[in-house]
Order: structure tokens, then sequence, then C-alpha cells
């Protein structure tokens, strides 16, 4: 992968869990987000070929191997504990007992190791199911401010953060959707709950934010460093938000879920057909998929992978405004195909793609929203920050960012577009962000 301003980031070191014929494999890294890596270069279309294999074989084989030795020394230890008791040639009720006392120590030393096992799989990897994690409600709690809580205007509604990410297969790699990638879709997807209304804001990716943890850089560097629970705290904190439900998909995923509904309506102009093909042969040998050129302008229908390259395009007038645009688009056009579906259809769908999808939603809740899926209207979309409050420029390391002027304007504009609530008074937390990001952002744009 090129070393390009927005996706570049040390994957040296990384931490990922993973499970292999029913065997959970660990292997502990860590990565470190450095700022200094981030160039100001664009990617080039080869540029999903070039990422670095992110599974660690001989790790996982290491630490097979010595799960596997523990397991064979504990056989020799009580081989070796029989042997000494038959040469001491007692009664064969002193021997009968010794080898009860040994058996009974085994079976207590195995439940032993199944409690710890089951203890880091199920509560400190926190993963129920491939697809489902159970995040750390007081972390997402501590991450919503007194103003959005309190806001009774928001009660009304369903906020769920959307997370799209540059990866590989999901379903073989639950790895990397998890947690070490960067987000290049961050969309908050608003509902109605009185009357099915829906409004969809992207974040754009690039936006100079707070991290959550008084780091401030590009935004899409928060479920980098924390998964979607700092990408969830980012939101919230700076933006006044109240979401605490996600739903991460990759590449793979996107194009299935696609491919599941009979392809999308997509209006493609005349200088977005190169940029599309030439994004999605570069996936198409990735993923081992066909390869259909788009040939003609106009109203068609794209399929999976055509519709996954459509969102990946930024090369065109609007360069990354546009393409956040172009994501908003096939979303809801994903949504518009979803209608006409029948419900065990939708189930179908929902089942093969849940395990392309990283989420704090049960598949049981999934199913429930899409049963209110006719329902549904998408009416409105935009960007944050808003266009006539915004700005771009490199900020030092940072690189290249979209800057919100005045953040506080940026979230009062932002609670009236999803809310409709023109009187929201913004948390004095966001007002302190929004003097930190002018004062750093300041000697590079004026």
């Amino acid at each position: 992968m090129s070393r390009r301003d927005d996706e570049y980031y040390d994957r040296d070191e990384r931490r990922s869990s993973h499970k292999n014929n029913g065997e959970v494999r660990k292997s502990t890294r860590d990565d470190r987000y450095r700022d200094d890596r981030y160039r100001d270069d664009r990617d080039d279309y080869d540029d999903y070929d070039d990422r670095p294999v992110r599974r660690s074989s001989a790790s996982s084989r290491n630490h097979s191997s010595s799960r596997n030795g523990s397991k064979s020394h504990s056989s020799a230890s009580r081989s070796h504990s029989s042997k000494r008791g038959g040469s001491r040639g007692g009664s064969g009720k002193k021997k009968n007992n010794t080898k009860a006392i040994v058996i009974l120590i085994a079976e207590v030393l195995v439940a032993c190791v199944l409690v710890l096992v089951a203890y880091h799989v199920f509560f400190k990897v926190d993963v129920t199911k491939v697809g489902k994690v159970n995040m750390n409600e007081e972390v997402i709690s501590n991450s919503i401010s007194e103003s959005a809580a309190e806001n009774e205007q928001m009660k009304g509604y369903t906020n769920i953060a959307l997370f799209g990410v540059d990866t590989r297969d999901e379903a073989k790699n639950q790895g990397a959707i998890k947690k070490n990638t960067r987000t290049d879709t961050i969309i908050i997807a608003s509902i109605n709950n009185e009357n099915g209304e829906v409004k969809l804001c992207s974040v754009y990716r690039d936006t100079y934010l707070n991290l959550s943890n008084d780091e401030y850089t590009k935004c899409n560097a928060a479920y980098a460093e924390g998964g979607p629970e700092q990408a969830i705290s980012m939101l919230n904190m700076n933006l006044d938000m109240d979401i605490e439900d996600f739903i991460t998909i990759g590449f793979k995923g996107l194009t299935d879920v696609v491919n599941a509904l009979g392809g999308v309506e997509i209006d493609v102009t005349e200088a977005e057909i190169s940029h599309l093909n030439n994004y999605q042969a570069t996936m198409a040998t990735e993923l081992g998929l066909e390869y259909v050129p788009v040939t003609s302008t106009g109203l068609q229908t794209l399929n999976g992978l055509q519709a996954t390259a459509y969102c990946r395009i930024r090369y065109t007038a609007g360069d990354d405004f546009k393409r956040a645009e172009r994501q908003r688009t096939v979303l809801m056009a994903c949504l518009e195909k979803a209608k006409g579906k029948s419900y065990s259809d939708l189930e179908t769908i929902a089942n093969k793609a849940f395990d392309e999808t990283y989420t704090s939603l049960d598949l049981s809740e999934i199913l429930e929203l899409l049963k209110n899926v006719a329902n549904y209207n998408v009416v409105d979309n935009g960007g944050f920050p808003e266009e006539s409050m915004r700005a771009t420029g490199t900020i030092g390391k940072k690189g290249s960012c979209v800057v919100a002027v005045d953040l506080a304007s940026n979230v009062k504009w932002l609670h009236q577009f999803l809310f409709n609530d023109s009187d929201y008074t913004i948390s004095s937390d966001v007002q302190k962000f929004s003097d930190k990001i002018k004062s750093d952002t300041d000697p590079y744009l004026n």
C-alpha cells in the first residue's frame, strides 16, 4: 500500500485475534499510530494489492506449539507419577488411591484451564460470536456529554455510527475490521423513531478533531487506535452526540451485500468510469472476483464489486468530499433495493452478511430493524464540517486535513440538520475543543 496521507500507518506491530478450526489463537502485538507517517501523496490504484498480510501464522504456530507443549508436559508428569507409584511396591489399594488422586488433580487442572480459556475468549476479548462485540458501556457513556444526554429533542432519535474500512476478506480475517485500520467511511445514520425518516451525515475522514484522548489529528485515526469504542467516543465528544451502536463493514462485505440485493441503481458519469474500472480491476484480483467493466454512462445497475469501487472514487471534481457523497449514494441505493425485498430475503442477506461485519448489534436486533425497512425514508443527507464552515490545508505533520473553521458553529448546524434543533446549546467540552482546533490550525490556514 502506498504511503498516502490518510491511510498509511505503522502496521509492523498489531494486536489480532482469530479462530481457526475451533481453536483460539492470539498474537499479542501493539501498533502505534504516528502523525509523522502521514504523507500528502495520493493512493495509486494498486494500493489495495500492496497491503502486508495481516495474519501472523508464525506467531499462531508458536502459540499453538506452546500450548501443545504444556499438554505434553502434563501427560508426561502423570505418566511419571504412575511409574513412581508402581515402583514403591505398595498394596493394590494404595496404587488405586494414588491413581485416583492423580486423575482428580488432572481433572481439576483441566477444568481450570477451560475456565481460563473461556474467560479470555468471552470476557477479555469481549467477542461473544462472529460479528458481534460487547463494548465497554462505561467508556461510551462517559463520552456522552450532559448536554446531549439530557437533550429532549435527541431522545426521539436512534443514532448509529456506520464505519467503512479498507480491508481484505473479512470472513477469513475478522481482525482486519476490528481495529488497526482507518475508517474510509464515517457516517452517522439518524432515525426518527416516530416516522422512520432517516438522515445521513458523513464526517469527513480527514477532519481535524480530538480523538477522545486529547490527541488532535485526522478523525479516521480513532478507529485505528482504539477500534469502534474510541471512534464512537470521538464522535460523541466532538459533536455532542449520543451514539451507542455501530456497524463496520469492509470491501468484501459491502460487495457481498450489494450482490445479495441484486445490485444497486447508480447514475455513473463519464468522469467516473475510468476510475471505477481501475479500482474494481484491482479489487477483483485481490478478492478473486469477476471483473466486469462499466462501459457506459447513465443510470444503471452496478454489481457489488462495481458499487464498492464507485464508493472509492475521489479523483474527480470534489475530491474526497465527492467520494463521501458517493458512499451515501450507494447506501441510499441499498436501502431502496432492500425495500423491494421480502422479509425472508432480508433475513437471508443479514445472516450471510453478519459474518462480514463487526457490530454492537445482535443479529436479532438487526433483523428487528429490517422489519421496518419499508418504513424508512432517507429525507436528507450531508457532510460534516458543513461546506460554508470548513477549510482545508496541511496542518504540519498531521498532513492534509479538513478543518472545522469553528467547531462550535458546526456542531450547532449538525443538531439543526439531524434533529431540527435550532436552539441547541453546545457543551463546554465542545467549546474547549473548538478553541483548541482553532489555535492549532490558524497558523497553517491564515
